[in-house]
C-alpha cells in the first residue's frame, strides 16, 4: 500500500511541476515584461476563446498586484527609448476591441498604469479574423465583439495612457499576401492610426504571430522599430533583435498564481 501511495504522489508532484514548473529560475528583473492582452470581459460559456477574455475583476487584481510589487507600467516605446533600468512592464492589447475603453481603461486610470494597442486600422472591413487564419474557425464568437469606433480610439489616446501601435489594416495574415497588398497592409496601417491620433506610430504587431521571411527587414526600412509576436518569454531589449520582441500571455483561464509566474519566467508551465 505504501508503494501505492508514494507512486500517487509522485505521480501527483511531476503534473504540478509540469503544469506551473514553479523551478524555473527567475528571469532578472531588469529586463522589462511585455503583457499580451486581447480582451477585458467575462467569459462566453462554451467559447474556444475564452484564454483572451480577461475578466474585469481579474484584470484589476493582476494590475493591482503589479503596483503593489514595484513594477513602473511603461509603454513599448519607452522600452526602446530606455532599454535598461528596473522593474519595468508594458501592457500590451491586441486588435481594439471595445472593452479596453470600458473595462480596462478605468482600471489603468486608477492605477496609474498605461498601456500600448495594436489597432487594427479599419476594424470594420474584416470582422471574422479568425477565418483569415482557417477557415473552419469561420463564425467565432470573437467576430460578434465590439470594436472600437475611431471616436472611442481617440478617447482612449486622450486619456493620456494609451500609445498606438500597427496591427495591419484587416489583421491580415502576412504569410498569406505578397506585394503591393502586403505593402499597403503594413504602411497604410500606419499612416492611417498617426492620421486618426496624431501619434507617433513606432511599433507594429504581427497579426496571428505569423510573418514571411523578409517581413522585419522591411518593416524596418518602413521606419518600425520594434515589432512584436506572440512567441512567450522574455526578451533583452539591449540584446535581442527589436523586430521579434517575445511576450508574457495572459490567459482568462488562469489565476494570479499562474499570472505571478508567467511575471517571475515568462511562462507558467514547461511550454506555456
Amino acid at each position: 500500500m505504501e508503494w501505492i501511495v508514494s507512486g500517487i504522489v509522485l505521480l501527483v508532484a511531476a503534473w504540478v511541476s509540469h503544469r506551473w514548473a514553479w523551478w524555473r529560475p527567475t528571469v532578472d528583473e531588469s529586463l522589462p515584461r511585455i503583457l499580451m492582452y486581447h480582451m477585458v470581459r467575462e467569459e462566453i460559456p462554451g467559447s474556444r476563446h475564452n484564454k483572451l477574455r480577461v475578466s474585469p475583476a481579474e484584470f484589476e487584481k493582476q494590475v493591482r498586484w503589479l503596483k503593489e510589487d514595484g513594477w513602473e507600467f511603461v509603454t513599448v516605446s519607452e522600452i526602446l527609448d530606455w532599454p535598461e533600468g528596473g522593474k519595468r512592464v508594458a501592457i500590451t492589447f491586441d486588435d481594439g476591441y471595445r472593452d479596453n475603453l470600458v473595462s480596462a481603461l478605468p482600471v489603468l486610470e486608477k492605477y496609474g498604469a498605461k498601456m500600448t494597442l495594436y489597432l487594427v486600422a479599419d476594424r470594420s472591413v474584416c470582422p471574422d479574423w479568425p477565418a483569415q487564419r482557417k477557415a473552419a474557425r469561420a463564425g467565432s464568437d470573437l467576430s460578434s465583439e465590439e470594436r472600437l469606433s475611431d471616436a472611442e480610439v481617440k478617447e482612449l489616446v486622450a486619456s493620456g495612457l494609451v500609445e498606438l501601435g500597427s496591427h495591419t489594416i484587416t489583421h491580415v495574415d502576412l504569410t498569406r499576401v505578397t506585394g503591393e497588398e502586403k505593402e499597403r497592409e503594413v504602411k497604410e496601417s500606419r499612416t492611417m492610426i498617426e492620421a486618426l491620433c496624431g501619434q507617433s506610430v513606432r511599433t507594429i504587431c504581427y497579426p496571428f504571430g505569423l510573418f514571411a521571411a523578409g517581413d522585419p527587414g522591411r518593416l524596418r526600412e518602413l521606419g518600425y522599430e520594434a515589432a512584436l509576436t506572440v512567441e512567450q518569454g522574455i526578451s533583452d531589449p539591449k540584446r535581442d533583435d527589436p523586430m521579434f520582441w517575445k511576450r508574457v500571455k495572459v490567459s482568462g483561464e488562469e489565476g494570479m498564481f499562474s499570472f505571478r509566474l508567467r511575471m517571475r519566467t515568462g511562462f507558467r508551465g514547461w511550454k506555456k
